[in-house]
């Protein structure tokens, strides 16, 4: 085992006590396989420390290659003192250091803490990058644990809330998790090994703090000498029936998901047939799928299960930068709205791609041969080239569009004719339409219009048709 102290300290944490705890961690969650690059978090204070220390003794039996990181967010006097400290500390334990300096935005709706931690973790992202970290270790505690978990209680949290800290999430891992904060200062003492204090970590204006000096000993004292190790356990209970659920719902995500790049289409019906409280986990697993990887609020779940519930037909409901749509028993969830298809020429004969509907088209003009059938099918159509107003052109739906289906008595709204339809309203706007002097003649894939039937008095045709890219075919059949 490697050594922990400062300098040449002869100091070792050896293999009965917190280093033992740390490895058992390591291996019984899955945390390290062996010979990775592991970023260490370090602020200077007594968790930080310790896990670096842990792993400083563990890395050569496990090959591990390690990379401290201190962020340094300026916010108090003794930040350029903590920074220092840990500078010092890396040099003298011979491990390389980044330092990120961070700013705390203002506002925008988050608690103070809470935008201090989302530019941490994104400085920690940016630096695993940096040095190909495949790990970032942080120093969590048992007693953050159940900090965490009693707070969540008090705050009306769900059941993932009350599942507290998990031990691995991604990049992250937690080895210190389930050893107590007393324990790690007394190993510290042991070894001779200094730590800095954070101030703010006694403010009680901070309810994590008035749970940590107040609460907990109160509840210790008078009801549980061990609640700490309760609220750990009551998490891990807890922790165990949110992966079975997570595990559920990602086996159906894959099951009924149809994927086009930054989208995801579900089948409303299908969800709704699902379980009770998986439905809306595969709609929170879609929007992780989706980059929405933020902390999910009661106010987002509320609006997954009012998606799933409500009679309403249609609606939208955005969840930070992703947008959730509802239309025609289909939910799509994808970051903004179809991009609209601008005009463009159709050459006749030839072809053109309009890749905000996935298709392509392809024109040809030709003399009637004996014998010739027009096509009956959505995705190729013929018109009477003679009665074809040119230019042709290919676009998307306008406010005020008519149009005359094929065999149908007279016209009506485009609009109104989509909806009978039943078209999602999203596969509305990227609906690729074929004009011939302005007028509607083909919505391509669904209907041809009424306009240049073939006749047999038809002598010259122009001859269209679409095919759908491999990756489209499956999401544009999933709403017919």
């Amino acid at each position: 085992m490697g050594r922990c102290g400062w300098g040449s300290s002869p100091n070792v944490i050896t293999g009965t006590d917190l280093v033992s705890q740390v490895l058992d961690a390591i291996r019984r969650h899955g945390m390290l396989a062996g010979g990775e690059t592991v970023l260490v978090a370090v602020s200077g204070g007594a968790d930080s420390i310790a896990l670096l220390c842990c792993l400083r003794t563990l890395a050569p039996e496990l090959g591990l290659t390690l990379h401290v990181v201190h962020v340094n967010h300026g916010l108090r006097p003794d930040a350029e003192a903590d920074q220092a400290f840990v500078e010092e500390l890396a040099r003298r334990w011979g491990v390389p250091l980044s330092v990120e300096r961070v700013a705390i935005p203002v506002g925008r709706g988050q608690s103070p803490e809470a935008a201090a931690r989302a530019v941490r973790y994104d400085a920690f992202r940016r630096a695993a990058e940096r040095i190909r970290a495949s790990r970032v270790a942080l120093g969590h505690t048992a007693d953050d644990q159940a900090e965490t978990v009693l707070m969540r209680i008090l705050q009306g949290a769900g059941p993932r809330g009350l599942a507290g800290i998990p031990p691995v999430r991604g990049l992250y891992i937690r080895p210190l998790l389930e050893v107590r904060r007393h324990q790690i200062e007394a190993e510290l003492r042991r070894l001779g090994v200094t730590w800095r204090e954070d101030p703010t970590n006694r403010d009680p204006k901070f309810l994590r703090n008035r749970i940590r000096h107040d609460l907990l000993p109160f509840l210790a004292g008078s009801f549980h000498p061990r609640i700490i190790e309760a609220l750990c356990r009551a998490g891990a209970l807890t922790r165990a029936l949110v992966t079975e659920l997570e595990t559920l719902a990602a086996r159906e995500l894959d099951r009924l998901a149809v994927s086009r790049g930054q989208e995801i289409l579900l089948s409303l019906g299908e969800l709704q047939g699902l379980p009770p409280g998986v439905g809306e986990e595969v709609l929170r697993q879609a929007l992780f799928r989706l980059g929405e990887t933020g902390p999910f609020r009661a106010w987002a779940q509320r609006t997954l299960r009012h998606l799933l519930e409500s009679e309403d037909r249609a609606g939208q409901f955005p969840i930070g930068r992703v947008l959730l749509e509802r239309s025609m028993g289909q939910l799509r969830l994808a970051r903004g709205s179809p991009a609209p298809i601008p005009e463009r020429p159709l050459p006749v004969p030839g072809s053109l791609a309009i890749p905000e509907s996935g298709v392509v088209i392809e024109a040809r003009a030709f003399d009637r041969a004996a014998g010739y059938r027009p096509p009956s099918g959505p995705w190729r159509v013929a018109f009477d080239r003679d009665q074809l107003n040119p230019p042709l052109s290919v676009r998307s739906r306008r406010p005020g569009d008519g149009f005359h289906p094929f065999g149908a008595p007279g016209s009506k709204t485009l609009k109104a004719f989509l909806i009978d339809a039943k078209l999602p309203r999203w596969e509305r706007e990227r609906l690729a339409l074929v004009a011939a002097g302005g007028k509607i003649v083909w919505l391509v894939g669904l209907r041809r219009a009424a306009a240049a039937p073939v006749t047999p008095a038809t002598c010259r045709l122009i001859e269209l048709s679409a095919e759908r890219h491999s990756s489209c075919r499956r999401s544009v059949d999933g709403v017919r």
